[in-house]
C-alpha cells in the first residue's frame, strides 16, 4: 500500500475519532460520527466494496448500531479477483451476501485483540483464520495493511485481498 494511501486512511481514522467527547448532547454527537459504510465511502479506496454492500442490501445493516468489525478489501484487492467471479457474484445476491458477510465479525475487535486470536466467526457463519507472522497480521491469506479505522458502529481493518468462503 502506498504511503499516500496509508496517510489518507490514517487521516480518515483521525477524523472519525475527532468528535468532541464533552458535549451537552452526547447522543447527537455520536450520531454525527460516521458509521462503517460512511467511513468506507469517504476513504475513496473502497468503491467496489461499498457498491457491492449496497447491491447486496447490507448497507443498512452495516450502518446500524452494531458494533461490527469489518475486514475491508480495497479496490486494488478486488482487482485481483477474476472479473467473471465478480460478475457472477453481482448476479447472485445470496452468494454476494455470503461473501460480504464473510468479511464481517460481530462486535468491535480492535487490532490489540485480533492479534490474540487464532480465528474469528464471521456473520456468514464460517470462521476466518488469523495468523501473525513477522509482525504482520493475516486473515486467511489477506494481510491487514491498516488496522483500527474507527467508525461509530465498529472498526475497519483494511486488507489486501478479498476473502472467499
Amino acid at each position: 500500500m502506498s504511503k499516500i494511501l496509508m496517510v489518507a486512511l490514517a487521516g480518515v481514522a483521525a477524523l472519525a475519532v475527532a468528535i468532541p467527547v464533552a458535549t451537552a448532547e452526547p447522543a447527537r454527537t455520536a450520531a454525527k460520527k460516521p458509521n462503517i459504510v460512511q467511513v468506507a465511502s469517504k476513504a475513496g479506496n473502497f468503491k467496489t466494496l461499498v457498491a457491492l454492500v449496497k447491491k447486496a442490501g447490507l448497507a443498512g445493516t452495516l450502518s446500524s448500531k452494531g458494533p461490527f468489525t469489518v475486514f475491508a478489501p480495497t479496490d486494488a484487492a478486488f482487482k485481483k479477483v477474476p472479473k467473471s467471479t465478480l460478475d457472477a457474484l453481482a448476479k447472485d445476491k445470496k452468494k454476494l451476501k455470503a461473501v460480504l458477510l464473510y468479511h464481517v465479525v460481530k462486535g468491535k475487535v480492535p487490532a490489540s485483540k485480533v492479534v490474540t486470536l487464532d480465528s474469528a466467526k464471521t456473520l456468514n457463519g464460517k470462521s476466518v483464520s488469523i495468523d501473525v507472522m513477522d509482525g504482520k497480521v493475516y486473515v486467511n491469506n489477506a494481510q491487514v495493511t491498516t488496522a483500527d479505522v474507527k467508525a461509530r458502529n465498529g472498526v475497519i481493518h483494511v486488507i489486501n485481498e478479498v476473502l472467499i468462503p
